[in-house]
């Protein structure tokens, strides 16, 4: 089984904000599928599905952003999947607005979802997709800004971007992680 994880804050005030583009991800990758992502699992609403004739779970952690590995550290445990049948779908304050960046591996780099989840699983050999949400603005606190919500046009964008990550997700177990980067890394909206 491959594992999906889409980080992101579970209540309803945070949706559409720049921290839940994990979440925006697994839900194009539910609607594209059919996998219904609504079953209370591992600290999670997880759904699994077929998906090109492999079977996938999808997660969207409920534990909040900075205790998401609790969750993805319970399902990888559950199904006894090793680490390289993971990819975590997450923002990133350093990128330009819809930029996605793919790596095989790799630290946290500041976000604290990804240090949660490599505390959690003991490595940081996991597969991730990083989508850019713009940079922080001067004289405005970084949690206010990743919890802010996208402007219309910004939203707009994002559509394909989101599309697009959901893709890489999936083509990154049967293309190969390197062929995905070199597909998808840097597309702009």
């Amino acid at each position: 089984m491959y594992v999906i994880a889409g980080l992101g804050n579970p209540e309803k005030k945070y949706e559409n904000t720049k921290h839940n583009v994990g979440f925006e991800v697994i839900d194009r990758l539910s609607e594209k599928y059919g996998i219904p992502v609504v079953t209370k699992r591992f600290r999670a609403l997880v759904g699994t599905g077929i998906i090109g004739g492999e079977k996938f779970l999808l997660m969207k952690p409920q534990t909040y952003m900075n205790l998401s590995g609790e969750a993805i550290r319970a399902a990888m445990d559950y199904y006894g999947e090793p680490v390289d049948h993971l990819v975590v779908i997450c923002d990133d304050v350093y990128l330009d607005v819809g930029v996605i960046r793919i790596r095989p591996k790799g630290s946290a780099g500041g976000h604290n979802g990804l240090k949660n989840i490599i505390q959690h699983l003991g490595t940081e050999d996991f597969k991730r997709i990083r989508i850019g949400v713009g940079k922080q603005p001067e004289g405005i606190d970084l949690i206010r800004f990743v919890l802010s919500k996208f402007g219309a046009a910004e939203k707009k964008a994002l559509e394909t971007v989101f599309d697009d990550a959901a893709s890489a997700a999936v083509e990154i177990f049967s293309e190969g992680t390197e062929r995905v980067m070199n597909v998808y890394n840097g597309k702009r909206v």
